[in-house]
């Protein structure tokens, strides 16, 4: 999850549990053992429909089913998955049974800022009353709103925005097989490229800056120790033979530094 959904449960005063990722029967077993032990109260399961960091998919349709046997509100942050999946680039909890809360970033593929959240009108009447980080800041400028709704107009009427994103994606795909990229890691827009030593991921990343390509490395404390990588993300501004030239280049470097 997201670092915001982290420091909001820090900051609660709701008890918090762990599932192992993308889990849905330790989420499960996890619910029922705090029901045992008497936990009391509406269970919250927050998860991002695409992982901001590996770029895999949460498992929607069974944590929907999870969260509808037990009673439960379905959080999910669509943040990487707004402008390209789902009906008009809506995310990928469009059409879910449970009682779903959504939080979509204005940013990325709206290119704004700030940010949306979308549910059931009680709860986005207890959000505007209740929720003091909204109550007291400071308000978006109406030029941004207005940005933020015609983003959204055209998403909803250019339909070929998000194919296109979607046809840059697979191209992506493609590539990476071509060049033995491992398949569980293609999944969206966002690839990782696993190195796990953290100097060899900068190196590589200040190498491909070089040649021109914009692509991040990762590194402690951004994600575990043992497990740098380049982040690769497929954006707005690059062409079929961006993609193929990147991936490419990374398998050409990874062969001549093994």
């Amino acid at each position: 999850m997201t670092l915001w959904t982290h420091e909001g449960m820090r900051r609660g005063r709701a008890e918090t549990r762990k599932f192992a990722h993308n889990d849905v029967n330790d989420a499960r077993k996890i619910i029922a053992k705090w029901r045992a032990l008497g936990g009391l109260g509406q269970v919250w399961i927050a998860v991002e429909s695409v992982y901001s960091m590996e770029g895999d998919l949460a498992p929607l349709p069974d944590l929907s089913s999870l969260a509808v046997e037990s009673d439960a509100v379905l959080v999910v942050d669509e943040a990487h998955a707004t402008g390209i999946y789902g009906p008009n680039g809506r995310g990928l909890s469009h059409d879910l049974k449970a009682e779903v809360l959504t939080l979509h970033t204005c940013g990325k593929s709206l290119g704004v800022s700030g940010g949306l959240i979308c549910g059931s009108k009680v709860f986005i009447e207890a959000l505007i009353n209740r929720a003091r980080p909204f109550v007291f800041a400071t308000a978006p400028a109406p030029l941004t709103a207005a940005l933020v709704r015609t983003a959204l107009q055209v998403l909803q009427n250019e339909s070929d925005l998000s194919a296109s994103a979607k046809s840059r994606v697979a191209s992506a795909h493609l590539s990476a097989r071509r060049y033995g990229f491992p398949k569980e890691t293609l999944n969206s827009q966002i690839i990782p490229v696993m190195l796990g030593d953290e100097a060899r991921a900068m190196r590589m990343a200040t190498a491909l800056q070089k040649q021109g390509f914009d692509v991040r490395g990762i590194r402690p404390p951004t994600v575990p120790r043992g497990r740098s990588q380049l982040r690769i993300s497929i954006t707005g501004n690059v062409n079929h033979e961006d993609i193929s030239a990147l991936f490419e280049t990374i398998h050409n470097y990874q062969r001549k530094t093994e």
